[in-house]
């Protein structure tokens, strides 16, 4: 299950980026965009996050998972198309030149921290 490890490398992340006058602060809330060719189940991270965070500054925050589509671009006619099946040809011209503009994401977007101290002196 490769998701604890991203899991764990997501928890570092957020620690690391708790601003050192914040520190205290309990987060609340981590927004995540995964693309669908990432092979990472949504459902799976959550679980993992959620038992790494345990006794961190981010112990109970939600892990808010925004899929993101395989988009590609074709690079013989320049059509984009989102992708539902597993067929990489173009669907306009049948070519097989095909750039993958989106689907492989796995981004922090934001990192949502609480007003109020927490019950941890130290976030990480």
């Amino acid at each position: 299950m490769h998701e604890m490890g991203i899991a764990m490398d997501i928890l570092r992340i957020v620690q690391e980026s708790i601003p050192a006058e914040m520190a205290g602060s309990k987060v609340q809330r981590v927004n995540l965009k995964v693309g669908k060719l990432s092979a990472i189940v949504p459902e799976s991270l959550r679980f993992c996050f959620n038992v790494v965070a345990a006794n961190t500054a981010a112990e109970g925050a939600e892990l808010a998972v925004e899929e993101v589509p395989v988009v590609a671009r074709c690079n013989d006619c320049g059509h984009a198309w989102t992708i539902d099946e597993a067929v990489f040809v173009c669907p306009k011209c049948r070519g097989a030149r095909i750039e993958m503009l989106s689907g492989r994401e796995l981004d922090i977007v934001s990192i949502e921290l609480s007003e109020e101290e927490g019950d941890h002196a130290d976030p990480r």
